[in-house]
Order: structure tokens, then C-alpha cells, then sequence
């Protein structure tokens, strides 16, 4: 009710980046500050009795976590423990800072209950973003999610070894680490989902040097025989695990007019709209994997139900974003809850 009566009129009332940037900014004065911390626990927290989970050896407090892309920064995993989340994934993190692509670059698609993107990698830079986020003591797993850096002019070899350095230094922090190689936001517009550079990476990366569980993270645009290959590729470099999905380049059954689309142009879509091809890509990699690896549901999360589809799919745990945006933190209150009486 405070969210839905009071936060989101007021939030919405900014375009979508800039109401972003304001959820940001409470949400680190709260991780700064003990005193806040505890007032949001004792509105928003639920208990995780019965809801943990255990992958990697690492304890799992309960399956929904923070999506990349709402902390690029690590500025508020603190603040996000506090709201009830079960663990927290930073970034993209990439190895050289960027103000990322032209603004503006965020849009809500309200009739969709959807956003879209071009935020184009905007980061402080893997060495700053890590250094901050060794001085938080938290109580959930923390994940790093990292990308190429976004320069049109850093490709082949070098694209690798930009990864390899937010690699390197996100190992030293984190309890798992997201290979994100389908972010569409970049100046390039490229991606790692060729089998031959996505090859490239994960040998590059010398993933055997670091005892750090590494996942990698798949588009909704996948089609299953290209997404079969890729987790072909992927077993064989040992990934312990695997994201569906990233955002949209599609504009399919959309409720937005034609016009408004066309006047925000390019931009990965994130939300409700994806919502049943994300939950289809979760059940090829299921069955795929057939349980042999953990797979973590994220697109288009905004409800128990669908929580519930993902993990019918096949999801171990689930990540939220866009659904926060729409419903609120409350949302992770009620997921836990509707999962702890089914």
C-alpha cells in the first residue's frame, strides 16, 4: 500500500531513468545507515524458514534474488538484504568505467507493465566497483554479474581480456559470478552467443584458476537449437550454472502503439512482455541440463504465479527488477510468502 499509494505516483511522475537513479539514491543512504536498515527490515522482511537452498556450498537464505541491472554500482547490497532478498547480483561490471550510451535510455511501457533499455553499460568500473563492495559484511550470497566493456573499439583478443580483468577482480569478492554475453546495449550491438567467440571467452577467462562458481547469463531471443549448442559449449568449460534471461530486441504482441515504439527506438525489453519466452527458455535449458546444474528463472517476475511458472520450468531460484518497479518491494514479501505455504 505505501508503495502502490505514495513511492510509485511519486516515482512515475520522473521519466524512467531518472526515477531509477532516485530509487538509487534512498537505497544507498539506507545501506549506509544501521538505523534505516532496520525500520525497511521490520516493514518489508518476512522470515525464509523453509525457503533456503544450498548451490556451490553456499547457503541460500531463500530463491528470489535482485537481477543484475538495478545495482550496477554495488551501492546498495546492504539496503537489499534488508527488503528480504535471498541474494543480490551487482553490474554489469565491466573492466573500464562508462557513462554508458545517450540519454535518454530508459522508457516505461506501462500498458506492457515492461520497460525498455539502452542503458549502454553505465559503470564505475570493475576495480572501484569491487573495492567497494569488499567492505560490506553480508548475510546472502553476493553475485557479480560482468560484460565487455562498452567500446565498439575493444574486440577479438582485446574483448576477452576485458573480460578476463572484471573476471579476475570480481573473483576476489564474490560468491558466484555471471558471464552476461547477450547484452544488445552496446555500441556494436554484438554479443558472445556465437559459439566461436563465446569459445573464445570461457577459454580466455582460465575459469579453472578461481574457486568461484561461474554462470552464464542467455537472451530470450535464443532459438533452442542455437541455445542447445551454447550449453553444449558450456559444459564442456565446466559452467556450474545458468540465467534465463536477458532482454528483448523483439517488439512482439506488444499493447504500446506502434508510434510510441517506434519514437523510443532501440533497447533491450524487460518485464511482463517477456514474461512467457523467458519461462520458455528455462524449460529447454531443464531439459537440457535435466538437473544437473542450478538454473536461475529471471524475466517478467512480477507475482507469485509467476514465480511459480518459472520454477515449474525449471528454475531453482528467481531474480526480480522490473516487477519492483511495477509492484514494489513488497513483491519479495509476498513471493516468500506465498512460497512458504505451497
Amino acid at each position: 500500500m505505501l508503495y502502490s499509494s505514495f513511492i510509485k505516483p511519486f516515482l512515475f511522475q520522473k521519466d524512467a531513468e531518472s526515477a531509477h537513479n532516485r530509487a538509487i539514491e534512498l537505497s544507498s543512504r539506507a545501506n549506509e545507515s544501521e538505523l534505516i536498515r532496520i525500520f525497511v527490515e521490520s516493514i518489508y522482511n518476512s522470515s525464509n524458514e523453509g525457503l533456503s537452498r544450498e548451490f556451490w556450498g553456499i547457503k541460500f537464505p531463500n530463491p528470489v534474488g535482485l537481477a543484475a541491472g538495478f545495482d550496477k554500482n554495488g551501492v546498495t547490497p546492504l539496503a537489499m538484504q534488508a527488503l528480504g532478498f535471498g541474494f543480490v547480483e551487482i553490474g554489469s561490471i565491466t573492466a573500464k568505467a562508462s557513462q554508458g550510451n545517450p540519454k535518454p535510455r530508459a522508457f516505461r511501457l506501462e500498458e506492457d507493465r515492461s520497460l525498455i533499455n539502452r542503458m549502454g553499460l553505465n559503470n564505475n568500473g570493475a576495480a572501484q566497483i569491487v573495492e567497494r563492495l569488499k567492505k560490506y559484511s553480508l548475510k546472502i550470497p553476493l553475485g557479480i554479474n560482468i560484460a565487455k566493456t562498452n567500446d565498439a573499439g575493444i574486440h577479438g583478443d582485446a574483448a576477452v581480456e576485458d573480460y578476463k580483468i572484471s573476471y579476475d577482480l570480481a573473483a576476489s569478492v564474490a560468491d558466484y559470478i555471471t558471464v552476461n554475453i547477450s547484452c544488445p546495449n552496446t555500441g556494436e550491438g554484438k554479443t558472445f552467443e556465437d559459439p566461436a567467440a563465446l569459445e573464445a571467452l570461457l577459454k580466455g577467462l582460465e575459469l579453472h584458476k578461481f574457486d568461484v562458481p561461474t554462470l552464464v547469463k542467455f537472451s530470450v531471443d535464443t532459438p533452442k537449437n542455437e541455445l542447445e549448442k551454447l550449453v553444449e559449449l558450456c559444459e564442456q568449460y565446466h559452467i556450474q550454472g545458468y540465467l534465463a534471461t536477458n532482454t528483448s530486441s523483439s517488439r512482439d504482441h506488444l499493447l504500446t502503439d506502434d508510434n510510441t515504439l517506434l519514437e523510443i527506438g532501440e533497447g533491450g525489453l524487460s518485464g511482463k512482455a517477456i514474461r512467457q519466452k523467458s519461462t520458455q527458455v528455462v524449460s529447454w535449458l531443464n531439459e537440457f541440463l535435466q538437473g544437473s546444474k542450478p538454473i536461475i528463472g529471471v524475466g517478467g517476475i512480477d507475482s507469485l504465479e509467476s514465480t511459480l511458472e518459472k520454477m515449474e520450468a525449471g528454475a531453482d531460484m528467481i531474480q526480480i527488477y522490473t516487477g519492483l518497479v511495477y509492484e514494489g518491494p513488497g513483491l519479495i514479501r509476498k513471493i516468500k510468502n506465498g512460497l512458504r505455504k505451497r
